[in-house]
């Protein structure tokens, strides 16, 4: 079906569309901060303009307006952001009881009042008063003599200023756009002996802001930075761009942050979300841990990875909160994936936990054995914990148990570390194809 109008003026004063300049900046919250520099026409006097080709998601509160380079007095009296898009729903919204005309696939013409309209049929009524109902399939073409006021063919922000020049004037404008938001992506091999990791990065930036950046310089705010309310989040759509054409970004702390500049151009498509090498791949050595937290999984041993994020180790750069995935060779050199978790904003010289999975042939189980009631505010708790290793090769695996309220271990039959006021630990060598238990006993008081 085809919809035509007679007029397509729809602003009164057209803004540059081309920007210069043009810089932006994501952060890991699903926000975005834009500067450019375009140039724009005014008026002496009191007059109205048009900033075209702002994102949809633009906080248009945000926006900031400077002249650039001249001493020129140029003052936004009033700003009023227009998003109202022009689309066949809202063309026939605005044409409720207003005249015009259909043409049918076979080239009949009707013309009317349009009375209704809806995803199926459109109803008219002729100048003799008769009603006539045409479904939506049927039509050709439908004409309208003009655009409705109000309608816009993209988000535009609408300036009424005041100035003391005629011509042409550079003007940076900043502001803040959600649809904007980026994470730290890792892909990491471990080597044949589970010894050393081979660590790439990159930045997924992903922008749903209704706004293609041409040509920007792009910047990456790792950190938490505290906002007033928080934007809804936008579903990530459109395609996966991989971009290692150049080096990657260039990092310096920023106030309490870190902040990542290409030292390039790069272009934000919208619904596009783009990948770029964040630093280049590094190894470190990495330790193997069986963890058993029967708190979490009564059965089930976690396999882990720790390292320590510092030169001396192979690292020592500051880690972006982000999504790792671990992979490792086969005999044949194909890659499989063993596991994949989330890390935290990580700075240089922390150490770094990443669970992989569960112990296939490793096998646990926790009991209490015994329960006495020493007085009113006191009782002890005996506990047994059974850990089985079916491999071929001896472990160590640490237990870590959660406890509650006050309490305080009487007996136990392997050392032990108090991690914290929650948490009793165990590290329990387990021979091969053997069997070690554990037996403790716990006083709590309640207070």
């Amino acid at each position: 079906m085809k919809i035509t109008s007679m007029i397509v003026c729809l602003l009164l004063i057209p803004g540059v569309l081309m920007a210069n300049n043009l810089a932006v900046t994501v952060y890991n919250s699903n926000l975005g901060v834009v500067s450019e520099t375009r140039s724009l026409d005014f008026t002496k006097g009191i007059g109205k303009l048009a900033f075209r080709d702002v994102p949809s998601a633009i906080d248009a509160s945000s926006v900031t307006f400077e002249i650039v380079g001249q001493r020129r007095n140029v003052t936004i009296l009033e700003q009023n952001y227009a998003y109202d898009l022009v689309s066949p729903e809202q063309i026939y919204s605005r044409y409720i009881d207003k005249q015009i005309e259909l043409v049918d696939k076979e080239g009949k013409l009707y013309s009317g009042t349009l009375l209704a309209y809806n995803s199926g049929a459109i109803t008219l009524r002729d100048s003799g008063g008769g009603i006539k109902v045409v479904q939506l399939g049927n039509i050709a073409e439908v004409n309208f003599p003009s655009l409705p006021d109000g309608l816009i063919t993209r988000p535009t922000l609408f300036w009424r200023y005041q100035s003391d020049y005629n011509g042409k004037l550079d003007c940076k404008v900043g502001y803040q756009t959600s649809g904007l938001t980026w994470s730290a992506e890792y892909i990491g091999v471990l080597s044949k002996n589970d010894d050393n990791l081979k660590l790439s990065g990159w930045a997924s930036i992903n922008n749903t802001s209704g706004k293609t950046y041409t040509d920007a310089t792009l910047k990456l705010i790792a950190g938490d930075i505290n906002r007033v309310r928080q934007q809804p989040r936008f579903a990530a759509k459109g395609l996966a761009v991989m971009d290692e054409a150049a080096a990657g970004f260039e990092q310096k702390a920023f106030f309490e942050y870190h902040m990542y500049t290409l030292p390039r151009k790069a272009t934000l498509a919208n619904k596009e979300i783009k990948q770029i090498t964040l630093f280049e791949p590094a190894s470190t050595s990495v330790e193997k841990q069986f963890i058993y937290r029967p708190d979490r999984n009564p059965t089930q041993v976690e396999v882990a990875i720790k390292f320590t994020n510092s030169s001396d180790a192979g690292l020592g750069m500051p880690l972006p909160a982000g999504r790792v995935r671990l992979f490792k060779a086969d005999d044949d050199g194909s890659l499989i994936l063993l596991g994949e978790d989330k890390i935290n904003h990580t700075p240089r010289d922390e150490e770094v936990s990443l669970k992989v999975g569960y112990a296939f042939d490793v096998t646990a189980k926790e009991n209490m054995i015994k329960r006495e009631k020493i007085s009113q505010k006191v009782e002890d708790r005996e506990f047994e914990i059974e850990l089985r290793n079916r491999k071929d090769s001896p472990i160590t695996i640490r237990v870590e148990k959660k406890l509650w309220g006050y309490w305080e271990v009487q007996d136990a039959n392997y050392p032990y570390e108090i991690k914290n006021a929650e948490t009793l630990q165990f590290d329990i060598p387990v021979g091969a194809r053997e069997t070690a238990t554990v037996r403790y006993k716990v006083r709590f008081t309640r207070q």
